[in-house]
């Protein structure tokens, strides 16, 4: 005969410390949202340092980065104690990428390659419960805190905070640009410079003519659709920059660049202000008052 046990939770232990704050709704408005992103550190304080430069999410890479999903579990509950949503860039768009990322508490994904509609649609598909999509259901889980709950809530909340980011970085993308923004559940476009410039074959080569013009479609097609567009940038004067070009979703550089960059100028900085000593060999390599002028015998 199998048993059951039943717990009873005080309600103030089922609510969360500090609601995550909605990405899907951030990205719907207006406003201005700044990220940063996360290649190599995970730390288990590095959430609550980002927490202190106020980002508004942090963008987490295991397309090229050496994160498994056990890794990014952990980078995640780092940030969630921080209060930073994560965007997560799985390795391809696979179900078991996808659902996995989610279910270990990615508050939404940048998709690498979105090529076409169909391609997004499929993404939509995997990410999302029924009846808007096929993603299996596991609850009690990091995705939900480990909380109890009522599970047509849980399912139906989980539909509404996810968030969808359509990384544009190859010609079929442009081609395609108008069909993918209309994909219902898509919530940005994100230009991913460098493979989209090598997919044009203009490698590294973000003012040629060529690549503002495949920019500018996917801006347009952004605005028509009503979606965030978003790209990453190494400098706050480059982030300025695309902001007043009409995106709205930048995210800064990454952990770490930001350390390097700050590394290599204090290094810098020190060997520059310290002047050389003379040398120890030097000193004593002077005739002494007590041996100047003894002639030797």
């Amino acid at each position: 005969m199998e048993l059951l046990y039943f717990v009873a939770i005080p309600p103030l232990l089922m609510e969360p410390f500090m609601a995550l704050p909605n990405l899907k709704r951030l990205f719907a408005s207006n406003d201005l949202k700044v990220g940063h992103s996360i290649f190599e550190f995970n730390s288990s304080g590095l959430g609550q340092i980002i927490s202190a430069s106020g980002v508004d999410y942090v963008f987490l890479d295991m397309e090229h980065s050496g994160f498994g999903i056990s890794e990014t579990k952990r980078a995640i509950a780092g940030l969630r104690l921080a209060n930073i949503p994560a965007l997560v860039r799985p390795p391809s768009n696979a179900y078991h990428h996808i659902a996995r990322a989610l279910d270990v508490g990615a508050a939404g994904l940048i998709m690498p390659m979105v090529s076409s509609k169909e391609e997004a649609e499929h993404i939509v598909s995997c990410m999302k419960y029924p009846p808007m999509g096929q993603r299996g259901v596991a609850l009690n889980i990091a995705h939900d805190e480990y909380r109890p709950g009522d599970t047509a809530k849980k399912l139906a909340s989980a539909n509404q905070r996810t968030v969808f980011v359509a990384l544009i970085e190859t010609k079929e993308g442009i081609d395609n640009i108008d069909a993918i923004a209309s994909v219902k559940g898509l919530d940005c476009l994100w230009i991913g410079h460098f493979d989209l410039s090598c997919s044009l074959g203009i490698n590294g080569q973000f003012d040629h003519p060529d690549f503002i013009k495949a920019a500018d479609k996917v801006k347009r097609a952004a605005k028509k659709h009503n979606k965030a567009l978003g790209r990453l940038t190494g400098d706050a004067a480059g982030a300025i920059a695309l902001y007043n070009q009409g995106y709205d979703v930048l995210c800064y550089s990454g952990d770490l660049w930001v350390y390097q960059e700050a590394l290599v100028k204090g290094i810098d900085e020190i060997r520059a202000g310290c002047k050389p000593r003379k040398s120890v060999a030097a000193k004593s390599s002077k005739p002494s008052k007590t041996t100047k002028g003894v002639k030797k015998k």
